[in-house]
């Protein structure tokens, strides 16, 4: 188990590239197993679940091959649905949540899949209904195992219908759509997600010979196909890197540059984090955040207290919420969080507490935080990462703090932002990664 050992207070400066977009990644590394031709894949972040996914893809008996830091070829020419069967398989897929894609692909083209109860963050419950209604409603025949905790799909005869989604699920719409574009005849989706990383999967399956088209929409009508080709794909950047480091910039007074954002794709994230007070300058597709003494939330028109909520895309996104939480500890005035979709994703803020934050948990879905106008600093403190999106918020707390601070269970972070202590370094942070 490895920590970061923070020594916080230290301005930071230059420029810093966002990764490949983590949650794009482990759609696009499943949908390769729709063709058995080569598909290249750039930009794919080096992270513990992206590089899991990737393993779990050549267990299963794609060709990978890695040709350059961020990009890879597949091959899923003769894949190997025994390996489905394995307690290799299972100890593996039970460890990552992402694995829940791979259901799609291989229904499509076996017309069978199983996978055990998938893991990830410790945030609340994450049903999985989504995925398998829409595989039934397809033609499929689902069963749940208590004994093993399996879920089996059996889809030899998939048929395209008309759905309505019971909610707007990032990974449902994407796991119906790959099991949908080798089915026989149409399929409707609606109230489909559709999120960038979304768009990008239909970029992607277009581009190796599906037939989708209400891209960019919730309403996407897919024709299915006899088999699809190879193709070359570059992911986006990680829009939730991005906010990370807008974030990071402001609680620790420091100038940053983003090179290569993403702002097309970045949707109402450079407006909910001006409405922080946080000054943004947009040149091109590159965010500079300059050096800000204080900052100001702002309130309604009407006067009363700024709220700032999660909601399916063109929405906030939810993975910024505790970034948002955490940067608006040292703004000047006061916000309400709600954290709609996780009843989990809240309790970290009793490190927050800890260090000094002035922040009321009204309940697992809201806080409040009452900013302090950096009229004290936190002060460092010992704490533990629960999930990848708190950690990253305990360090940017950590980084902002007066003394030393010491997060254990990094591995939470490193599942989901790449390489982030030499990146941070690079920068001017005092961050050293502790080997237990």
């Amino acid at each position: 188990m490895s920590s970061f050992k923070i020594e916080g207070g230290a301005r930071l400066s230059g420029e810093i590239i966002p990764q490949g977009a983590k949650n794009e990644a482990l759609q696009i590394i499943a949908a390769v197993l729709l063709s058995p031709e080569p598909i290249t894949i750039n930009k794919i972040p080096n992270i513990r679940d992206v590089n899991k996914l990737i393993e779990l893809v050549g267990d299963l008996g794609a060709t990978v091959e890695k040709l350059g830091s961020e990009s890879y070829r597949f091959t899923a020419k003769d894949l190997n649905v025994d390996f489905l069967e394995t307690e290799e398989f299972k100890t593996k897929a039970a460890s990552l949540r992402g694995s829940i894609m791979i259901l799609g692909p291989l229904l499509a083209r076996y017309g069978y899949a199983k996978i055990p109860r998938p893991g990830g963050d410790k945030i609340g419950r994450r049903r999985l209904d989504t995925h398998f209604i829409g595989f039934e409603k397809l033609g499929a025949k689902f069963n749940y195992s208590k004994k093993d905790a399996f879920y089996k799909i059996d889809a030899s005869n998939l048929i395209g219908c008309y759905m309505h989604l019971d909610e707007a699920s990032v990974t449902g719409t994407a796991n119906i759509l790959m099991a949908a574009v080798l089915a026989k005849g149409t399929t409707t989706i609606y109230n489909a997600a559709c999120e960038p990383y979304i768009q990008q999967l239909c970029k992607m399956l277009n581009d190796m010979g599906a037939k989708i088209s209400g891209v960019g929409s919730n309403l996407l009508k897919i024709e299915g196909v006899e088999s699809l080709g190879g193709t070359e794909h570059t992911m986006l950047p990680d829009m939730i890197e991005v906010g990370s480091f807008i974030g990071l910039a402001a609680m620790t007074q420091s100038s940053i540059t983003i090179k290569g954002a993403g702002v097309e794709n970045l949707g109402l994230i450079p407006d909910i984090f001006r409405r922080l007070g946080i000054k943004l300058e947009i040149n091109g597709d590159d965010i500079h955040v300059p050096e800000q003494e204080h900052y100001e939330m702002e309130t309604f028109i009407d006067g009363s207290i700024l709220t700032i909520a999660d909601s399916p895309w063109p929405g906030f996104t939810p993975d910024l919420l505790s970034i948002v939480l955490v940067t608006a500890i040292q703004a000047k005035g006061t916000v309400l969080v709600h954290q709609k979709m996780f009843e989990s994703r809240l309790f970290f803020v009793d490190k927050l507490i800890d260090m000094g934050a002035q922040i009321i948990l009204c309940d697992p879905h809201r806080a409040t935080v009452i900013g302090m106008d950096r009229k004290q600093p936190l002060k460092g403190i010992k704490m533990s990462s629960p999930d990848i999106r708190a950690g990253v918020s305990l360090l940017i707390a950590a980084l902002s703090a007066e003394g030393e601070s010491i997060i254990s269970n990094v591995e939470q972070i490193d599942r989901g932002y790449q390489n982030i202590d030499d990146r941070l370094k690079a920068l001017g942070a005092k961050i050293e990664r502790l080997e237990q």
